[in-house]
């Protein structure tokens, strides 16, 4: 259990930065920080969304187009994004085409980053603490 909510966790921080490292390259991709609680339900919806569509798609794509099997990440970050736009919540804007490729292939690269090297670093802290105990 602890385990699980750690990973979610991980997860929505890693989505988080994705959003904010996109909307600090990209001129078109823009968080509305006045509306800072409509950015944090982003982060939730979108981290959703992500969870949700990652298998759907990839069975899609593996019945219907096996090809676009290494996009998935890519496609399903985009699909995320629109919807999360779409909401009347406010949070964040995308307001060109390069925000939308650009936003979603930084989103997903930092975002698979996050969870890959973020488990590293808090649990080499806690396995330093526990073998100095």
């Amino acid at each position: 259990m602890i385990t699980h909510l750690f990973r979610t966790l991980i997860y929505l921080v890693s989505a988080g930065l994705g959003l904010i490292v996109a909307d600090l390259a990209l001129a078109g991709f823009q968080i509305d920080w006045s509306k800072w609680w409509g950015f944090v339900i982003c982060i939730v919806i979108f981290a959703i969304l992500q969870t949700i569509l990652g298998p759907l798609i990839s069975k899609l794509a593996d019945r219907y187009a096996p090809v676009l099997l290494g996009g998935i990440g890519i496609f399903s970050t985009l699909i995320a994004l629109v919807v999360v736009v779409l909401l009347p919540i406010g949070g964040l804007r995308i307001v060109d085409i390069s925000g939308w490729i650009l936003g979603s292939v930084i989103v997903w690269l930092v975002t698979a980053l996050g969870t890959i090297l973020l488990p590293m670093i808090f649990l080499k802290k806690e396995a330093r603490g526990t073998r100095s105990r």
